[in-house]
């Protein structure tokens, strides 16, 4: 059961920061505002951080993760690009940014409460990524 628990909370994580990764990569040529950019790059390197320790874990369980949604990922590319489209502006890249942390810490939160026999260094991984996505979304608050 933990094994299982830890492969499945591992490919969960997996698949949120590769839909996390795809987001800031959409908006981050419409960005106007350096710091803005800045943030968001850094929080694409923190994403590769976060991706490199999935990879090993994942590995060591002999598992290749898991891509993120396509219905979830064609709905976020038309929300991005319908909202871009309307409006290229700082605030609406901080709306979208807002709105993909938040779905993907409740995601997270959700898949840790499910996923409960997962090892700890599953566990913190993916409160690693929660903290990484609440700190992300308090950033660009600013730009809302």
């Amino acid at each position: 059961m933990i094994e299982q628990d830890t492969v499945k909370l591992l490919r969960e994580c997996d698949a949120g920061v590769k839909m996390g990764v795809t987001a800031i990569n959409e908006v981050l040529d419409y960005v106007h505002n350096e710091k803005l950019k800045k943030l968001l790059i850094e929080g694409l390197d923190e994403n590769d951080h976060i991706e490199k320790e999935l990879r090993k874990l994942l590995t060591e369980y002999h598992d290749d993760g898991k891509e993120p949604n396509p219905m979830a990922k064609g709905m976020a590319w038309i929300k991005t690009n319908v909202k871009l489209t309307m409006d290229e502006s700082d605030n609406v890249i901080a709306d979208l940014i807002t709105d993909g942390c938040n779905m993907g810490i409740k995601s997270l939160r959700k898949y840790l409460n499910q996923y409960q026999a997962a090892d700890e260094n599953s566990k913190n991984l993916a409160k690693r990524l929660i903290k990484h996505e609440e700190k992300l979304a308090a950033a660009v608050a600013d730009y809302l």
